[in-house]
């Protein structure tokens, strides 16, 4: 089945306290694309700074978007503090918008540039494209964009 499903996801740490370090990110960035892939989303670009983080997600139309979030959020916040001792703490809810494919790019630059949107709340030390974590998104094609399986 072929579909072109995206979203721009945010969430913001609890009560907006600037908590999320690079010691948090790193592991944030590492495990909500491996959460996503359980409810056949697929995470394309991450932004962050100290109290909240921006997703551009891909979907299948047959997953429930709540629950695609639900465990984004709460897997990473149980797993963070149960196994790696980084307690981190979400408000609750989220703001969700979809995106068109032709308006792919202009997000993930938008995604990107959040330390430059919110540069007292940018994070010491932590830099996803020096981690090449960001994938391409040239002229709103990139990796991941092609059909779904």
């Amino acid at each position: 089945m072929r579909h072109r499903l995206f979203v721009h996801v945010v969430w913001t740490t609890r009560d907006r306290l600037p908590s999320l370090d690079a010691q948090r990110a790193t592991f944030l960035v590492d495990i909500l694309p491996r959460l996503a892939l359980r409810e056949r989303g697929r995470i394309l670009v991450v932004g962050m700074v100290s109290t909240h983080l921006h997703l551009l997600i891909r979907y299948h139309p047959t997953s429930h978007l709540p629950r695609l979030v639900q465990l984004l959020k709460g897997t990473s916040a149980t797993v963070a503090r149960r196994d790696h001792g980084l307690p981190i703490l979400w408000a609750k809810g989220y703001n969700v918008e979809s995106v068109s494919v032709r308006a792919l790019g202009a997000v993930a630059r938008y995604i990107r540039s959040q330390p430059e949107h919110h540069p007292s709340e940018a994070i010491p030390g932590f830099d996803l494209v020096s981690l090449g974590l960001i994938p391409s998104l040239r002229s709103g094609h990139g990796p991941g964009l092609g059909p779904a399986r």
